[in-house]
């Protein structure tokens, strides 16, 4: 691994980016009070230590910096149920340092923040706006996103494509069934039956 390559890289990238949700929550309590100047270090890993981010953020007054310190205090346990693993300096309200281990948070008085320095200090870590972190945020949700849809339509089974309908076979048409011709005997006339009178007649001749 190379110095100054991504963080992400050497933690769990669903923790870090959870971190980084966490960030943005605070970086936004900043801006919601009225922090001046806020910015966001990605340290770099081989220097960072235990933490990936430093959030920093200026005060005109020591009642402001109590303010977005109790601010992002309270967002993080409303929000998200977490907590701050120490918090020093609030009595003061000069330089309040919140520690979430993962990411620290710096509420400076303006002047004490020109004199400490941080980002000078940190010359290997990558600063960001709020903006430019958001929208990196945004990208790498989106990204997750689309890996998850193309991993569930991989493991789709395939629709198997209905079988082509073919069309039925074009029977010939028989000839109709010729009659048969009829008998001889139906067709001769019937003998004329005689009628009783005659019969009758007939009979007298016979017996004269």
């Amino acid at each position: 691994m190379t110095l100054g390559e991504p963080i992400a890289r050497m933690t769990n990238p669903q923790a870090h980016e959870h971190t980084r949700i966490l960030v943005q929550a605070a970086a936004k309590a900043c801006e919601d009070k009225k922090g001046e100047d806020t910015r966001i270090l990605e340290l770099d890993p081989i220097d960072s230590g235990l933490s990936d981010f430093f959030l920093i953020t200026s005060a005109s007054n020591d009642r402001q910096s109590i303010a977005i310190a109790d601010e992002i205090e309270h967002r993080l346990k409303k929000d998200f149920g977490v907590y701050a693993t120490s918090v020093e300096g609030r009595r003061q309200g000069e330089w309040i340092l919140l520690d979430y281990v993962d990411f620290v948070v710096h509420v400076f008085l303006a002047e004490r923040r020109a004199f400490y320095d941080i980002e000078r200090l940190r010359k290997s870590a990558r600063p960001l706006t709020p903006a430019e972190f958001d929208e990196e945020l945004k990208a790498a949700l989106a990204a997750k996103t689309r890996a998850a849809r193309d991993k569930a339509a991989a493991k789709a089974p395939k629709a198997d494509k209905p079988a082509p309908v073919r069309p039925a076979p074009r029977t010939k048409k028989t000839a109709a069934p010729r009659k048969a011709a009829p008998s001889a005997r139906a067709t001769a006339t019937p003998a004329k039956k005689k009628s009783p009178a005659k019969k009758h007649a007939a009979k007298k001749t016979v017996k004269k």
